[in-house]
């Protein structure tokens, strides 16, 4: 199979980055469940509601902490990464923790699954940013089973049209690019290729593989919260949306 490039240049950038990650996996192993880069918190966004005894599938799963968190939630968890650096970091958890469930190398735009095969999936800055939406989502959808949910969680799309191009600035109060067409992102100082879309772009995407809308929710940024993350600051995240989170559900035909 002929990969497109941004599939390998993520992958090198990722197995080159994964020596960075491990410590922050282990202690997502081991917290309570919070999201993305504010660490909103599990009951904040109600992401693992009614998980125990799904077949569940973390698209992108990097060191596996939303995996292992499902897995202590009782579903039956498998995450795929393209990665396999974050996948040995991964399995290491795995044996610290005790916590077997299958890790897959591939890419979420070709998953290697059957059709219907999931009851739930879910991304936290995983394939949702690194893959191809138009790729990606249908694949999601081909392997969820009728009334099978997907939640992912990516930077909002306001946030992409005011982050600047220069690496360690942060986001601004004035629109930098296009809102239309917005798609794929290439940062001058960074290696790796981002995706993001537009509402409209999201709904129609939606709609065309048979997923039905069930909420949009645009993360307020939790009190006296930090981040790491240099290209946005608390106060701007407080003024507007940093993140969001797409939940649909597979419709029944």
């Amino acid at each position: 199979m002929n990969e497109p490039g941004y599939v390998v240049e993520n992958r090198a950038q990722w197995n080159a980055l994964a020596p960075g990650y491990e410590a922050a996996g282990r202690r997502a192993w081991t917290d309570e469940p919070s999201w993305g880069i504010w660490d909103t918190p599990e009951a904040d966004l109600c992401l693992l509601r009614d998980v125990a005894g799904l077949d569940a599938l973390e698209l992108g799963c990097g060191t596996a902490y939303v995996s292992a968190w499902l897995d202590r939630l009782g579903a039956r968890p498998v995450g795929i990464d393209n990665s396999p650096a974050q996948l040995a970091n991964a399995r290491s958890l795995q044996r610290e923790f005790g916590r077997p469930f299958p890790l897959v190398w591939g890419d979420a735009e070709h998953l290697p699954f059957a059709d219907a095969s999931f009851d739930f999936a879910i991304s936290e800055y995983g394939a949702c940013l690194w893959c191809d939406p138009y790729r990606w989502l249908p694949e999601a959808a081909r392997v969820l089973r009728p009334d099978g949910r997907l939640a992912f969680l990516t930077n909002s799309a306001l946030l992409m049209l005011c982050v600047p191009d220069q690496d360690h600035v942060a986001a601004g109060n004035h629109l930098l690019r296009d809102y239309h067409g917005m798609h794929r992102f290439a940062w001058p100082d960074e290696p790796g290729i981002e995706f993001h879309l537009g509402h409209g772009d999201w709904v129609r995407l939606f709609r065309a593989n048979g997923l039905a809308i069930e909420d949009l929710i645009e993360v307020r940024v939790p009190a006296n919260a930090s981040t790491r993350h240099d290209f946005v600051t608390a106060e701007w995240a407080a003024r507007w949306p940093s993140e969001e989170v797409w939940v649909v559900r597979k419709e029944a035909r």
